[in-house]
């Protein structure tokens, strides 16, 4: 059993993302959320192991991003790997971005550390909405 629970996201974490999207006077059984724990996990793991059957494939040992969004549309989950890709861009493009701030902002010796982090990774996946446009709901 135990290592059955190894297996699985953090029960709170899922509770928390199912929070997230309710109304804020909603409950959450534990039976509802112990299910979501389940088909979460698998639902990662089926992904995961098609990403990583690719880099084995390929003879390589590191899954990254591509591949996740590679197995995601290769298992009929067009939409979602679409919005992955999507993000995945956006995220690359903020890594950059802050590399970019952080390397101008260290040859410029502390010039003002807080208005260089100012700015946060485009966490909106904008999943759940038609059209693949991201909410303005804060994450």
């Amino acid at each position: 059993m135990a290592e059955e629970q190894d297996k699985l996201l953090p029960i709170a974490n899922v509770g928390r993302i199912m929070k997230h999207i309710l109304p804020q006077n909603a409950k959450i059984s534990k039976e509802a959320k112990e299910t979501m724990q389940e088909c979460v996990s698998e639902f990662i793991s089926f992904i995961t192991s098609e990403a990583s059957d690719k880099c084995h494939k390929e003879n390589r040992k590191t899954v990254n991003g591509d591949d996740i969004c590679w197995a995601l549309s290769s298992l009929g989950f067009d939409n979602y790997s679409e919005v992955m890709l999507r993000y995945l861009h956006k995220f690359k493009e903020f890594e950059r971005h802050k590399a970019k701030q952080n390397k101008d902002s260290s040859s410029c010796e502390e010039k003002d550390e807080v208005t260089s982090y100012t700015s946060s990774a485009p966490l909106e996946l904008g999943i759940l909405e038609k059209g693949g446009s991201s909410s303005s709901k804060p994450q």
